[in-house]
């Protein structure tokens, strides 16, 4: 009797696993379906000369001569 109970627990075992498994490829699909995407572009986050963050990109200023001049 303890042969057939063991080979019944194998089984059951087996069937969970295979549910689990099942049950983890279902959650994944889910996810990929309602994924807003993970673009590079999407995620950056910028400073401005205030130092607060924005989404856009700060516009490229060209220095003047003046202020290279006090630089050097």
């Amino acid at each position: 009797m303890a042969k057939s109970q063991a080979t019944f627990m194998k089984k059951q075992l087996e069937k969970n696993r295979a549910k689990k498994k099942e049950d983890k490829e279902h959650r994944k699909q889910e996810r990929q379906q309602n994924s807003t995407g993970g673009k590079l572009e999407d995620m950056m986050a910028y400073v401005d000369e205030n130092g607060e963050l924005s989404s856009t990109p700060p516009e490229l200023k060209q220095p003047s001569k003046q202020n290279e001049r006090k630089i050097l």
